[in-house]
């Protein structure tokens, strides 16, 4: 099994909120998420959380690309615009520095016009074992 096929498997709640892994490979990843109105906070734009899922899936494809099991330890979000129900939002992840225990990458999340919507970096920790195939 692939590793995209895996985490849009068993990444439940990321797949609860929408979110699936569209492109992987060595060197990047990408997610989509259409904004519904489940999506939406108070102001009626869409919630800060649900933005960070969709990165943060995007950072644990790239990371677990190879198959070696990797949290994220830090994070950091950026909103620069908002986006709305209706919106269809992609986010890309790519390698800052992937080393083979600290890997770093940084996403940027924007919407079907390319408007950026917020910028995401991660800090991975790899651990010595493989991915687990399937959930617990």
């Amino acid at each position: 099994m692939d590793i995209k096929e895996l985490l849009n498997r068993n990444d439940r709640f990321a797949a609860n909120a929408g979110c699936r892994i569209t492109e992987v490979d060595a060197l990047h990843a990408v997610t989509e998420m259409q904004v519904t109105k489940n999506h939406l906070n108070g102001g009626n734009v869409c919630q800060g959380g649900a933005l960070f899922t969709l990165a943060d899936l995007a950072i644990a494809a790239i990371m677990n690309y190879h198959g070696h099991l990797t949290f994220g330890i830090s994070n950091s979000i950026m909103y620069v615009a908002s986006a709305k129900e209706g919106d269809m939002l992609r986010a890309e992840a790519v390698f800052v520095a992937d080393h083979h225990k600290i890997s770093s990458a940084e996403v940027r999340v924007t919407d079907q016009t390319g408007r950026l919507i917020c910028h995401v970096t991660g800090l991975g920790y790899r651990k010595d074992i493989q991915l687990p195939e399937s959930p617990v």
